[in-house]
C-alpha cells in the first residue's frame, strides 16, 4: 500500500478498490477500542462530479462505468454494510433525477449533503428543496461571498428541514473564524481538519 498526503493534506493511500477505504476505516475504529456506528461513524465525500462523464460515473481505478441507479446501488450497499451516516456529493452536480432517486432511497436513513450540487447558492438550494434532492447543504462562506448571504442559505436550509454543514475551502488561511460561525449559526456541524497542513489543523483547535 503506497501512502502519502492527498490534495488537501489528508492521508491518501493507493487502494485496490474504493470500498477498501471503508474496510480500513472500520478496522481502525475497532482497533482503537471503539464500536463502529456507536462511538464513531463515517462520513464520505464522494465528489462524484469529478468522475461523471457523458452521463456515466467512471470508476477508472476499478474499470467500471456506472449509471446513476448503479451508483446509487453502491452507496446504498455501503450504508447497509458500514457505519456510514453522511454522504456528500454522492452524485454529480447536475444529475438532478439521480439526486431525487438517491434521496428517496437513503434520505430517511442518512444525511445527504450537496456541495457541488448547491455551491452555497440560494437558487440551487431552492431547487433542491423543491425537488427533494439531498437533505443537507455544505456551506462555504467564501464561495457565496458575504456573511449575509451565508446566513440566508443556512436559515433557508433550516426552514426546509435541511441540515447545514459549515465548511472550509482549499487555499484558506489559519483563521479559525469558521469554528465560531458553526457555533453562532446553530449549524451544529463543521467540515475541517486533516492530518497535515496548518490551515486545516487550526480550526480544530478553534473548536476545542
Amino acid at each position: 500500500m503506497i501512502t502519502g498526503a492527498a490534495d488537501e493534506g489528508g492521508w491518501g493511500p493507493r487502494l485496490p478498490r474504493n470500498e477498501t477505504a471503508l474496510d480500513v476505516m472500520t478496522a481502525a475504529i475497532e482497533q482503537s477500542g471503539y464500536r463502529p456506528g456507536r462511538h464513531i461513524a463515517i462520513a464520505i465525500d464522494v465528489a462524484a462530479s469529478h468522475f461523471f462523464t457523458d452521463g456515466k460515473y467512471e470508476l477508472a481505478s476499478e474499470g467500471r462505468s456506472l449509471t446513476s441507479n448503479e451508483m446509487i446501488g453502491i452507496l446504498a450497499a455501503w450504508v447497509n454494510h458500514y457505519p456510514v451516516i453522511s454522504i456528500e456529493d454522492g452524485l454529480a452536480e447536475d444529475d438532478w433525477p439521480g439526486w431525487q432517486a438517491l434521496t428517496e432511497q437513503l434520505g430517511s436513513k442518512i444525511q445527504l449533503v450537496g456541495d457541488d450540487l448547491f455551491v452555497t447558492n440560494p437558487a440551487r438550494l431552492e431547487r433542491g428543496i423543491r425537488q427533494r434532492a439531498a437533505n443537507a447543504v455544505l456551506v462555504k462562506m467564501n464561495q457565496i461571498g458575504t456573511l449575509t448571504e451565508t446566513f440566508q442559505v443556512i436559515d433557508r436550509a433550516r426552514e426546509a428541514g435541511f441540515r447545514a454543514v459549515i465548511s472550509a475551502r482549499s487555499g484558506e488561511t489559519e483563521d479559525d473564524f469558521l469554528s465560531d460561525l458553526a457555533v453562532a449559526s446553530g449549524a451544529g456541524q463543521i467540515k475541517v481538519g486533516s492530518v497535515t497542513r496548518s490551515e486545516r489543523l487550526a480550526r480544530r483547535c478553534g473548536i476545542a
